[in-house]
């Protein structure tokens, strides 16, 4: 595509925003809704329109090569984020569900599930690549040098009994004598079969003739088979019903639009460089030529500043703090006594905070009674996002908008839009020193004044009292002040603490869009989440906010995770391709993973200390504890106890509470068994709990198809994959891909052309391995019942009935009314 196009893109994007813009932010403010469903019905729309905002968006950063437009799309882009954020923590505050389904919407907006793909932005590796890059050769080589083996686990090894003994010796036995007896067996067939071939040998040769028929017929049905099996994919092909060979080989124009992707990112590259030089000499230039003059125009219109309060009043004013604005409130235009009454009323607001008389607070409570009677309903939450949108789309239409780009063909950067932004910044850096030395000679002018008056010579400067009841902050000491951040991170390494993410991307992991979730909680009923909605929700919840400084900033912070399901649904596979999205550290502080490091309570404070002290310097980070239950149990296990699992579980709060907005850490906690933890000591640390189901058929149907071509298979006509879909209900993802490992060896693989694969295969595999059964899912879903979203959406279900149960008595009555 040309430039041309990803700037229609853009223009596209901005329209549309621009339209949103207005709707949430119109001249008169709405008015509150009172009916649930219709403001849920608000928040969907505008939810599904800022992702397609977001999408065009992140496709116009990726490909524009221009430097200053990059840096005005990246601002709405990282708005447009955080606003999605926003609108999503409100759903779930609204509606009480981590999961929703907008299928009337998005049929109403005549868009796809594929349109509510949550996109990950690209820049999230490609601006940081250098020092990810850095980080990742230091961790491989710290691996190099304490050995590539694992380290064993610190489990100990459990004596057997007396029966298990006996029975594995039993095993053993048996199995020796077994492999003898066919040993035997082999040995009798072969003699049996020398003598067989010694008998035939003088018999007659059956007749040639017989020979060639057998021959002939075999021969002729192998080819009449071919030639049929060929005209009937032929006949597919043609009707559309099937791809042809064509269809799987690489496009020329698809290897084109891949080399010039390479070419448009070393383009961006080179621009960028070429940019920042620029910004420097362009700044050296305004300094020299331009610095002088203004500093001295500056002086001149304070000194006037000066001489015309002293005019007007017959005293010196007292000059603007710097948190006031300084001399900015000077350059505006008001006049002396304008500006004395401003400072006045300032310094008395700041004076004058004293707690209002019982009589004004009874009278601020009846108002704010009054109207909350008056606003009764639901309102949207105040937006962090929303100015910093107006402020891009405002640059948009002022600079970019209507610009003549004709003679920038090669889209180089403008000098003269430089020369604007830095000569703000030069006129802001001058204003300071200026402020410094006019409020020195300014106290030299009263001094003189106050001589020639004979009167006190002291200053009569007023000095700002600060809040009395302003508490200071103890600094939290600093166990390793004296160690750097590449110890820290070696010792980690050395500890098996810090590890090395799997390359896996959230696209990988695989899963359908449910396309009955409206249908079935318009009937009361609640829908299991699909794959495709865990899949959203890890990337709206962990990889946007991990991935940008900004979201992370001023979203709604999501400080702890967890994921509970039952075994092999994807938990760990979710916490790897969150690190790999974002160029995030693993740390693993799972209980089994702690077992023997660090002991005593001075050694899990100092690994606690280091963790979060490399996981915040180096963010972002993920801190993964796995069989999270484990540092909740009620009661701990006989054979466990020697793990101590519950180690962090008073100090691990303690350190989530430092986690702040700018630090881009998130814990991840995976379970499978979360009823055996202290529900209240979970629910404390995890502010986030994602339900993972099993695969739905939809999920197992697109799972096994791309698990086996995956690992090397053909999926023909003779491969049943809905019956095999249908059949492997119960069976999670982990489970699929053993089976697929098991068939899929070297030797089935060279079979395939001639022997393809068939549904009854992995019949036998899967009777071998234990589903999870339809008990455990729903023990999974009265656990989650229990958590506190469960619990409103329980209690706002039940509200719900009891408002509806009037209206249906009464239709009842007067049904029964007619009757009579």
């Amino acid at each position: 595509m040309s430039h041309s196009t990803y700037n229609k893109i853009w223009a596209d994007a901005q329209m549309e925003l621009r339209s949103l813009l207005t709707h949430e932010l119109p001249a008169e403010p709405l008015r509150p809704e009172k009916d649930r469903v219709m403001f849920f019905q608000r928040l969907a729309v505008l939810y599904v329109r800022y992702i397609q905002i977001f999408r065009h968006l992140e496709e116009a950063y990726d490909q524009i090569v221009h430097p200053q437009k990059r840096r005005i799309i990246r601002q709405l882009l990282d708005g447009v984020m955080g606003r999605v954020l926003e609108l999503k923590h409100e759903m779930v505050e609204k509606e009480f569900s981590e999961y929703h389904y907008m299928d009337d919407v998005i049929q109403d907006l005549k868009l796809t599930p594929e349109d509510l793909e949550i996109p990950i932005p690209r820049y999230f590796i490609r601006e940081n690549r250098t020092v990810l890059q850095e980080r990742s050769q230091m961790l491989s080589s710290i691996l190099k040098s304490i050995g590539v083996e694992e380290q064993p686990k610190p489990v100990g090894v459990r004596s057997l009994n007396f029966e298990e003994a006996i029975k594995m010796i039993q095993v053993s036995e048996r199995a020796r004598q077994g492999r003898l007896r066919a040993r035997f067996m082999k040995e009798i067939r072969q003699d049996e079969e020398r003598q067989r071939r010694a008998k035939d040998r003088n018999k007659e040769s059956t007749a040639l003739d017989e020979a060639a028929v057998c021959i002939q017929k075999v021969w002729r049905g192998f080819l009449q088979r071919k030639k049929i099996k060929e005209e009937r994919e032929d006949e597919l092909i043609f009707l559309g019903m099937n791809f042809g060979p064509d269809h799987f080989q690489l496009n020329p124009s698809i290897l084109a639009a891949q080399e010039n992707q390479a070419s448009r990112q070393k383009k961006q590259d080179d621009y960028e460089e070429d940019f920042q030089k620029s910004i420097m000499s362009i700044i050296e230039k305004l300094r020299d030529m331009e610095g002088p003059d203004l500093k001295e125009s500056m002086k001149e219109q304070i000194r006037q500043w000066f001489i015309e309060c002293h005019d007007a009043t017959g005293t010196f004013p007292d000059y603007p703090e710097e948190e006031d604005g300084g001399s900015a409130l000077i350059f505006a235009e008001k006049t002396p006594q304008q500006l004395l009454e401003e400072v006045a009323a300032k310094e008395e607001e700041e004076a004058n905070k004293k707690p209002k008389g019982k009589e004004e607070k009874k009278d601020k409570g009846k108002k704010d009674k009054g109207e909350e009677e008056e606003e009764v309903g639901l309102k949207m939450m105040p937006s962090a996002f929303l100015s910093d949108l107006e402020t891009g789309c405002g640059t948009y239409q002022a600079v970019w908008q209507n610009r003549d780009e004709s003679k920038n063909f090669n889209q180089w950067h403008e000098v003269e839009l430089i020369k604007e932004e830095k000569r703000k910044d030069l006129e802001y850096e001058i204003r300071l020193q200026v402020d410094e030395l006019m409020r020195q000679e300014l106290a030299h002018w009263k001094l003189a004044v106050d001589k020639d008056k004979g009167g006190n010579t002291k200053g009569n400067t007023k000095k700002k009292k600060g809040p009395k009841n302003e508490k200071k902050k103890k600094k939290e000491k600093d166990l390793t002040a004296d160690r750097s951040i590449e110890s820290l991170f070696h010792e980690l390494v050395e500890q098996g603490l810090l590890k090395q993410s799997k390359a896996v991307r959230l696209e990988d992991y695989i899963g359908e869009y449910n396309y009955l979730g409206t249908t079935l909680r318009q009937t009361d009923i609640e829908p299991m989440p699909s794959l495709s909605d865990v899949r959203q929700v890890i990337a709206l919840n962990a990889v946007l906010p991990l991935g940008c400084q900004v979201v992370h900033e001023k979203a709604p912070l999501v400080k702890a995770i967890l994921l509970a399901g039952p075994a092999g649904v994807g938990k760990k596979m979710l916490v790897h391709a969150i690190c790999q999205e974002t160029g995030a550290n693993l740390f693993d502080l799972s209980p089994l993973n702690l077992a023997g490091k660090y002991p005593g309570k001075n050694g899990l404070q100092m690994m606690l200390h280091v963790v979060f002290k490399v996981a915040k310097q180096l963010h972002p980070s993920v801190i993964w504890i796995g069989d999270a239950e484990k540092m909740f149990y009620k009661k701990v296990p006989k054979e466990e106890k020697e793990l101590d699992p519950r180690r962090l579980k008073k100090d691990l709060p303690k350190m989530l509470k430092s986690i702040k907005g700018g630090d881009r850490v998130l814990i991840v906690g995976t379970t499978q068994d979360p009823g055996s933890a202290d529900l209240k000591s979970l629910c404390k640390v995890y502010s986030k709990i994602i339900l993972i189901p099993r695969p739905d058929y939809a999920s197992r149907y697109v799972m096994w198809r791309e698990l086996i071509k995956k690992a090397g298979g053909e999926v023909t006509d003779s491969l049943d994959l809905s019956c095999l879909a249908k059949i492997s209900d119960g069976y999670t993802q982990g489970h699929m891909v053993q089976v697929v490992r098991a068939i899929l060896t070297e030797h089935r693989l060279q079979q395939l052309a001639k022997r393809p694969l068939t549904a009854a295969e992995f019949v036998s595999p899967l009777a071998k391995t234990d589903p999870i059964f339809h008990d455990e899912e729903e023990a999974l879903k009265h656990w989650y019942a229990k958590t506190p979203l469960g619990k409103k959406r329980a209690k706002a279900a039940s509200e719900k009935d009891e408002e509806e149960a009037p209206v249906k008595s009464g239709k009842k009555s007067g049904e029964n009314t007619k009757k009579k």
